[in-house]
């Protein structure tokens, strides 16, 4: 029996452990900083997810035979390095492979070098702002503007006249609005077509794929207004059709695998390809080093075996043993949020509804900001709940209706979904 710890505080981490919950090789199961929700199937610490030394000293101390890492900051930072030095087994990538996340322009320079495709880009830094300006007013709109730097989800902007790119440019470099994250800058082409998330779990050398999901990344429906986190996603997704995923396999995760081996940082772990799907075939949006949200609330649920097992072959380079599984089913997940979100919201609103939820309908509720205040679960996030539903055999259009039927349940003031999450996947069933 493994003793698991899975570090972090959102709805990914909640659907990482309500999965590791369910395996037969789980003896303890820790998270840390964890939630209310999390609380339910796993016992949390009190440990910052950036305080990698007392989660290092944590996992030491409760001889933790797997660590799980969830948000991309800690794998960034180290976290990884620290604890394989140790002889901790840890799920994720070292922070030099990190670097597919972390930096966007190490990321879209390594594309380029291997042959991966992606958007035609040009970097520049604070000091050649100029620079950037110029090459603006000489390119085509609409043009994605993205920062170097994590950005928690702020870093990319799709601009559709000159005029907001310049001041997008003006905003990262002489507005500072990112701080360091936005000190250098990604300027590449607007590629037009429907995009998907593609994951694959791997040991560096081997891998196995999950089922590819579509987030669904704006305010409001029709994908509309502000980027957010994650407004909502389902799986599996019919525009990544058998033979396209032959594609993204061949042209992008093994040249990807390939290549970072190559340049002796070996990435193992959850790699993470956002693609756009354009009439010239998949192309490379961005890379990821861990699983997204909430996309991990509809992928896990239809993985066909233990968690714990497949995640453990990869962080000790024995992925070549694995087969991945999928359920017969469709998974949706409508993201409840506080008004206002992305912008100023308020927290420490009452939740209602929470308890008539049941696993019965096929519907798992998943914590992303809530937190316990005088016995009662409140908001404490701008996205506040994932609500999945998990349809077996079903289509994806019963699938969607009982998540919809479920988020009707849930109330708290100012409370905000959008209402079209998964409809662009019926187009094609």
């Amino acid at each position: 029996m493994m003793n698991i710890l899975v570090i972090g505080a959102g709805g990914r981490e909640h659907a990482l452990a309500w999965k590791l919950k369910q395996s037969t090789c789980v003896g303890r199961l820790y998270c840390a900083p964890g939630n209310p929700g999390i609380a339910s199937v796993a016992e949390c610490v009190d440990i910052p997810m950036g305080d990698l030394d007392g989660l290092y000293q944590f996992a030491r101390t409760h001889k933790i035979d797997l660590t799980v890492v969830g948000p991309e900051i800690p794998l960034v930072n180290g976290i990884v390095d620290l604890f394989e030095a140790g002889g901790l087994t840890i799920f994720g990538p070292s922070k030099a492979a990190s670097a597919l996340e972390g930096s966007k322009i190490f990321a879209k320079h390594f594309m380029k070098r291997n042959a991966i495709p992606t958007a035609a880009y040009e970097t520049f830094d604070r000091a050649h702002e100029a620079d950037a300006r110029a090459y603006i007013l000489t390119h085509p709109v609409p043009v994605v503007l993205k920062a170097d730097g994590l950005a928690a989800g702020k870093g990319a902007v799709v601009c559709h006249s000159t005029g907001e790119a310049l001041r997008v440019v003006q905003d990262f470099f002489t507005g500072n609005v990112l701080g360091d994250a936005g000190s250098s800058i990604v300027v590449e082409e607007f590629m037009a077509g429907e995009e998907a998330s593609v994951f694959a779990f791997t040991d560096g050398t081997q891998y196995v794929l999950l089922e590819p999901a579509q987030d669904h990344k704006q305010i409001f429906d029709g994908d509309k207004g502000k980027n957010t986190g994650g407004m909502g996603a389902y799986a599996p997704a019919p525009i990544v059709t058998s033979q396209l995923l032959e594609r993204i396999k061949n042209e992008i995760i093994e040249p990807t695998l390939a290549g970072m081996r190559s340049e002796g940082r070996p990435y193992r772990g959850c790699l993470y390809a956002g693609i756009m799907i354009t009439a010239d075939g998949p192309k490379v949006v961005e890379f990821n080093c861990r699983l997204g949200d909430p996309e991990t609330q509809v992928v896990l649920p239809l993985i066909d075996g233990d968690l714990a097992e497949i995640l453990y072959a990869c962080s000790t380079r024995n992925a070549g043993s694995l087969t991945m599984r999928s359920h017969d089913a469709a998974a949706v997940c409508v993201v409840i949020t506080s008004g206002g979100y992305p912008d100023l919201y308020e927290s420490g609103q009452p939740i209602h509804g929470l308890e008539r939820i049941v696993p019965e309908d096929g519907v798992v509720v998943f914590h992303a900001g809530t937190k316990t205040d005088g016995g009662k679960c409140v908001t404490a996030g701008g996205r506040v709940l994932g609500v999945t539903a998990v349809g077996y055999g079903h289509e994806l259009r019963e699938t969607i209706a009982s998540a919809y039927a479920a988020v009707k349940k849930i109330t708290f003031d100012g409370a905000y979904y959008r209402s079209d999450i998964g409809v662009k996947g019926l187009r094609l069933h």
